[in-house]
Formats: structure tokens, sequence, C-alpha cells
């Protein structure tokens, strides 16, 4: 069985709460008030700056040259090409490229990217790995999912549904999904909880993302 099924067990009921969480509810029917929504956008600028550190580590990490090859080319994808399609994307909400540098991450974003940056510093290539995978799955699942009942007729709203659910980013995801099953073929026991473990942390973060923009989360002090 690939582990990537085992894995499953762990992150479909997640996805399931993310696709049943109001803000991806009212998202997906094009009824979400865009205050959320814009607060999203720029936490996310912040998660994507942070994303390409892991990026950075897992060409570093790469046990060999292809793979070492695919993180360079995601990594320079981010910076050069993701990064300014999400400020032309945040722009459309009125959104300056001022505002999402001088973005201060939420407690979520603090704590969700600081793990992942510590995971890819600091553990294994197959912990980076399991740790990266939640972001592209969650995303792929959600973007079908909304897809599938109906694009919204918020022209940005719609636009998020068919990034999210394009064969694009499903080709990615299928991508990392078959990295982390090759990753997993070799690894012992132990080294597969602790990709069970990675993967848990990353994709709770992935529905506390969305539940931080819901509240608009703060610090509190």
């Amino acid at each position: 069985m690939p582990f990537t099924d085992d894995l499953a067990t762990i992150g479909d009921p997640i996805w399931d709460a993310i696709v049943d969480h109001p803000m991806v509810e009212q998202l997906g029917a094009g009824t979400l008030d865009e205050e959320p929504f814009k607060y999203w956008v720029r936490q996310d600028y912040v998660y994507l700056v942070e994303y390409a550190r892991v990026f950075a580590y897992g060409g570093a990490n790469a046990p060999d040259l292809d793979r070492m090859g695919t993180f360079a080319e995601l990594l320079d994808s981010t910076i050069n090409t993701e990064m300014d399609l999400h400020r032309a994307y945040a722009a459309d909400f009125g959104i300056s490229e001022a505002e999402l540098e001088a973005t201060t991450p939420s407690p979520t974003t603090q704590g969700y990217t600081d793990f992942l940056v510590r995971t890819a510093a600091t553990d294994t290539f197959g912990e980076l790995v399991a740790a990266l995978l939640p972001c592209m799955w969650g995303f792929n699942v959600t973007g079908k999912r909304l897809a599938e009942q109906g694009m919204p007729d918020h022209e940005g709203y719609a636009e998020w549904v068919e990034m999210y659910a394009s064969d694009e980013f499903t080709e990615l995801t299928e991508w990392c999904k078959d990295l982390m099953d090759d990753v997993a073929a070799d690894a012992t026991a132990t080294e597969k909880e602790r990709y069970r473990e990675r993967f848990r942390t990353s994709a709770r973060y992935e529905y506390l993302f969305w539940d931080a923009a819901w509240n608009q989360q703060g610090w509190p002090i």
C-alpha cells in the first residue's frame, strides 16, 4: 500500500473539516465577506516567503540531482512567479505590495512557518517532504470539492477555486505525494511514524490557517 494511503487516514478528516469550515463554505458559495479573505491573502503572502525557504532546504538536502533540480525549480517558481501572481491577486482586492510586505504574522502563521522551517533545517529529507505535503494536498482537495459544487459568482473567489482545482496544481500535488511514497518505501517503522507526526502537524495547521483568517486572529498582547 502506498504510504500516502496511510497518510490519507490522517488527512481526510482534516480536509473534511476544512471544507466544512464556514470561511471555506462561504468562499465556495461566493458569499464570504472580503475582510477575512483579505486577511487570508496577507497572511498567505507571509507564508509563501517561508514556504520558499523550505524549498531551498529541500534542494540542499535532496538525496539526488533530480530531486535537487525539482526543488530548485519550485524555489525559483515561488520567488519569481508565484509571489508576483500573489501581489497581482492581492491588488485586485485593494491590497498594495507595501501592505503585504508590512504584514505581521499571526500567531498561527508564525507557529506554522516556524514549524516548517525548523523541520526543513533540522530534520530528515523525508520529514521535510511529510511536512510540506499537507499544504498542496489540502488546497487541492479543497479546490476540487468547491469546483464540484459550481463556481462562485465572485470573480476573485472563483479564481482561487480554479487555481487550486487546476490540472497544474493537481500535478504538483501528485508529484509531492509520489515523492513521499518514494521516500517512505525504504523508511523504517520509526521513520514512518515521524513522517506521520510531521504530516499531522502541518495538516492541523492548514485548518488553523483558515480559522485564523475567519476570526482575523491577532496577538492579544
